[in-house]
């Protein structure tokens, strides 16, 4: 008998008997019925369908690696050497390029209504952003050490334009204020020069004065005194918002520079009191507060900017109308180009655009302080950790008001809002914060040792030069060490916490002077809490001295316990070496005689003896109050 060819559906049954997966015995015969095709159909299908969950998973997988790509990619952009200088100059133009484009916008109705052109108004501000490029690029180029010898007369200079603005025919009335001058058809306002000017100088004087058992009088005079003068000036222009920045100024500079919480909390205390009383003093300014406080119902009174504003934003919604197609600028929000360009910001490009503006400022903010707490110079450290408080703390007043969370004050959005003397200062004070960038440690390396970029080359900049202390300084940290007893690197070491501290009694065998030690806890200043000792070997006198040019080796950086055995837990490789520069060195607690006689808690140093090694080989950096 032949054998039957099972069909291509049928499944042969086992050897027994049983049947298989796809059939049925039928009742020991040892025939199988066939299963019905749907069963085959979805089994097919489940075989088929491995590719599709195989495509989701790899989807999934991608989606989920994707913010990890995107974190790796920022944290090789912030290694870079010249990371933060790089992002500096990329955050000024994107700012002058959004604010240059938005004034257009929001000031055509009004330019057009009071001059005859839809453009007037934003050629002014494109004259004084081209003007504020040509000071960003000066600021840029300055020596640091130029820039302190300078930075008392700038003060005084900006101390007097404050008070020749207040004569009649010398400065200009307008609205009620005289704050301007008028120089060749170009409105300059002194009180906006004034806050660059306070910067400058007021780190200039604090990081001269840099002490550990600095005394209250060090600290506060002469700088708040000058400041009181400079607020008082302003205050009879009247200008109480650009008051206010200046004592943020001030503020900053006094957190930064280790003023005792308590004491800085009785001076803020006092500042906002004293703000509370001039607001309440002037009609339009209580008005103003009144109306916040929701006293004051008055639609067409003193809430009106803020109301109209509050109108524009509502309006934009989440994408908003449209670049241009704002409709509170005819002349429904006062001001609009200016105090309040923020609501024509959220009208026009709705919450997607006012969230880009606060996320740009947001990065500013990290830049300034990243490069304040890379610097090694203590006046870089100061000046950039206060032009970022002002410029960040004038933009979220500014935006603050703006949506009805502060009373109107009428500061300013930095570089956005129409004001040409504002933009200036502010791309100065960029300048400065691009120019302490170059200064870092790691950039100091790298455009000592590399050769220049294209960019650099055309612009003609110059070669930063590593921060060693002046003779002035150190002479002034060994009265200091004498004073206090003991060497600079235990101080450090027991501010920081991290080992036991030595003290070396004076020459006399007595013991340090109580005074001594209370004012060593009072005023710990921030470059001196939780110190890091940077160790940089030098194998003779020689090299040290060629350091500035390029000829030293980088060492290993390590914390010290304050024993005279040098590194306590593992040391990490320094920087690059490829520029040879000792960067490090010159900074606090590296005085002549930082070390005692030959050894301390940098350990001992290979030409010997005397502290004029130590001041060529160690160096303190403070972690900050940041």
């Amino acid at each position: 008998m032949g054998s039957r060819t099972p069909a291509p559906d049928e499944q042969p049954a086992d050897g027994d008997g049983t049947p298989t997966a796809d059939g049925v015995d039928d009742a020991g015969t040892g025939t199988t019925t066939r299963k019905s095709g749907t069963a085959r159909a979805a089994g097919a299908r489940s075989a088929t369908g491995d590719t599709p969950s195989r495509s989701a998973g790899a989807a999934a997988a991608t989606a989920a690696s994707v913010p990890a790509i995107v974190l790796d990619a920022i944290r090789n952009l912030l290694s870079r050497p010249l990371a933060s200088y790089q992002l500096i100059l990329t955050m000024s133009f994107l700012l002058t390029a959004f604010g240059l484009v938005m004034v257009l916008s929001a000031s055509s109705v009004e330019g057009y209504s009071k001059e005859g052109s839809a453009y007037g108004l934003f050629a002014t501000q494109v004259i004084f952003a081209l003007l504020g490029l040509v000071v960003f690029y000066l600021m840029l180029r300055v020596p640091v050490r130029l820039l302190r010898r300078f930075a008392a007369p700038a003060m005084f200079v900006a101390v007097v334009l404050l008070a020749l603005v207040l004569i009649p025919g010398v400065g200009t009335l307008s609205q009620g204020a005289r704050r301007w001058f008028v120089i060749y058809g170009l409105s300059v306002q002194p009180s906006e020069l004034v806050k660059v000017a306070l910067c400058i100088w007021g780190a200039h004087l604090l990081a001269s004065r840099r002490r550990d058992n600095a005394s209250l009088r060090e600290l506060l005079v002469p700088l708040v005194p000058v400041a009181m003068l400079v607020c008082l000036l302003i205050i009879l222009e009247p200008n109480l918002s650009t008051t206010i920045t200046i004592a943020i100024i001030v503020g900053a500079l006094l957190w930064f520079a280790g003023l005792p919480i308590k004491v800085f909390a009785s001076f803020a205390v006092s500042g906002v009191v004293l703000a509370v009383i001039l607001a309440l003093a002037e009609g339009y300014r209580s008005q103003r507060v009144m109306s916040f406080l929701g006293n004051v119902d008055d639609p067409q009174g003193a809430g009106y900017q803020a109301r109209q504003a509050t109108y524009a934003l509502a309006n934009g919604g989440v994408f908003g109308v449209g670049l241009g197609q704002s409709s509170a600028k005819w002349n429904y929000l006062p001001n609009a180009h200016n105090d309040f360009i923020f609501a024509i910001i959220g009208e026009e490009l709705g919450l997607l655009g006012g969230l880009m503006v606060v996320f740009l400022f947001v990065v500013l903010a990290y830049i300034g302080f990243r490069i304040a707490h890379r610097s090694t110079d203590p006046f870089l450290r100061l000046m950039s950790a206060t032009i970022t408080v002002l410029i960040i703390a004038q933009a979220f007043i500014n935006i603050g008001y703006v949506i009805g969370l502060l009373p109107v004050t009428g500061i300013q959005l930095p570089l956005v809002s129409a004001g040409g003397t504002s933009t200036l200062t502010v791309l100065a004070m960029l300048g400065l914060l691009a120019n302490a960038a170059r200064h870092e440690p790691e950039a100091v390396a790298t455009l000592t040792g590399g050769s220049p970029s294209r960019v650099a080359r055309w612009l003609r900049l110059p070669t930063p030069v590593a921060y060693r202390q002046t003779r002035a300084e150190s002479l002034r940290d060994r009265l200091d060490q004498r004073r206090s007893g003991g060497p600079r690197a235990a101080v450090a070491g027991g501010h920081g916490g991290r080992g036991p501290t030595t003290r070396r009694r004076p020459p006399s065998g007595r013991a340090p002077s109580a005074d001594a030690g209370r004012g060593r806890r009072r005023f710990p200043l921030p470059w001196r809490r939780g110190a890091k000792t940077t160790q940089v070997p030098r194998d003779d006198r020689r090299q040290g001295r060629s350091s500035s040019r390029g000829g030293s080796t980088w060492g290993a950086r390590s914390t010290t316990t304050g024993r005279a055995g040098g590194p306590a837990g593992r040391a990490r490789p320094g920087p690059s070496p490829r520029g040879g520069v000792d960067y490090g060195v010159g900074y606090r607690g590296s005085g002549r005689n930082a070390s005692g006689a030959g050894s301390g808690a940098s350990g001992p140093h290979p030409r010997g003896a005397g502290g004029r090694a130590n001041a060529r080989g160690a160096s303190v950096r403070g972690a900050g109050r940041w």
